[in-house]
């Protein structure tokens, strides 16, 4: 029987560490600053059941940051460029986008509407955002369909299509977009005709709160934004 976790974390929770990385992540920062914005996400996923996708990210992490270090100070040419590219989007990028991968997946849109009215966020936000976490999924699952369906007609995404731009447009990525465009009327329309615009208040039946791992993992966060501003404000914290 294998291992199964279900790590539950609010959803405010997802969206500060988020926010918090995202601001940490782009510049360039001590090794004991970084390795904070890389546990988060690794723990959030690892404690999440997706095992292999946390692994995959933590290894592609370190090997990145191996690269940063030990080989871009000697290499030139375009093996120097593709080192910075691959180093440097991978240190920096990768965080954002695992925990961005983690906030979407594993939040529900009722989840996510309860803990913004709770935290009495006005809709205007709320509302929109409420859409983006069924869009992205909801686009993600258009463009494979389209895919396998270009698949079957002999045509992908390959070397091949790559020879026949206009092809690839017309076949491929006009259908997206107008899927992407009808997506998004759907939901627009979707999450009005559930009433959340109305102005008096809902009731919930999913009761969301902070929990121990909630306030530990923003602990962690936060520290970790404190040594960020020590680091930059006031110099090297370690010798």
């Amino acid at each position: 029987m294998g291992l199964k976790l279900n790590l539950k974390l609010d959803p405010r929770t997802k969206i500060i560490i988020l926010v918090l990385i995202s601001f940490m992540v782009f510049n360039e920062v001590p090794l004991y600053i970084s390795g904070i914005l890389v546990l988060v996400p690794f723990i959030c996923l690892f404690f999440s059941n997706r095992i292999k996708l946390a692994l995959s990210y933590i290894l592609i992490y370190i090997a990145a940051k191996y690269v940063q270090v030990y080989l871009l100070p000697t290499a030139t040419g375009i093996i120097a460029i593709l080192l910075v590219m691959f180093s440097y989007t991978a240190t920096r990028m990768l965080p954002i986008m695992i925990m961005g991968y983690y906030t979407i997946t594993t939040t529900k849109v009722s989840e996510f509407i309860t803990s913004m009215e709770k935290s009495n966020i006005p809709k205007e936000i709320s509302i929109p955002l409420s859409v983006i976490f069924r869009y992205i999924p909801s686009v993600y699952e258009e463009i494979k369909s389209i895919t396998n369906a270009m698949k079957m007609r002999g045509f992908g995404l390959n070397v091949k299509s790559l020879k026949n731009p206009l092809k690839l447009i017309e076949f491929y990525m006009i259908p997206i977009l107008v899927s992407t465009i009808k997506t998004a009327d759907e939901l627009s329309a979707a999450s009005l005709t559930r009433g959340l615009s109305n102005p008096k208040g809902r009731t919930h039946l999913i009761e969301v709160k902070l929990n121990i791992i909630d306030y530990s993992l923003l602990a962690i966060s936060f520290i970790g934004l404190g040594v960020y501003a020590y680091y930059f404000l006031g110099g090297v914290l370690f010798a």
